[in-house]
């Protein structure tokens, strides 16, 4: 009696040691290809893309008798506050 049920547990049990064996194969060569495939990216992906975005003062804004006074330190940017090509950030 005890034998009849352990013929389909030991190939239960097999099948299942099976399928995490070859899971864990799978997951490895899965993780092995895509670091190499990262090495590469890294290889061939060049830094010179990146822009560095510097602060720089150039201009002050004051509130007088209810108006706003832009004075500009650096003369090279009238053009873009004249257009409006700024943004407003609220501290």
């Amino acid at each position: 009696m005890a034998l009849d049920l352990a013929i389909p547990f030991g190939i239960l049990l097999c099948l299942v040691i099976y399928l995490i064996y070859s899971r864990n194969q799978f997951e490895k060569r899965m993780l092995f290809l895509y670091e190499e495939k990262f090495q590469e990216w890294k290889k061939h992906h060049s830094k010179s893309n990146e822009k560095s975005s510097n602060k720089e003062l150039v201009g002050l804004i004051f509130k007088e008798n209810d108006k706003i006074k832009v004075e500009l330190l650096n003369q090279e940017v009238k053009r873009r506050v004249a257009q409006g090509k700024f943004d407003i950030k609220e501290a």
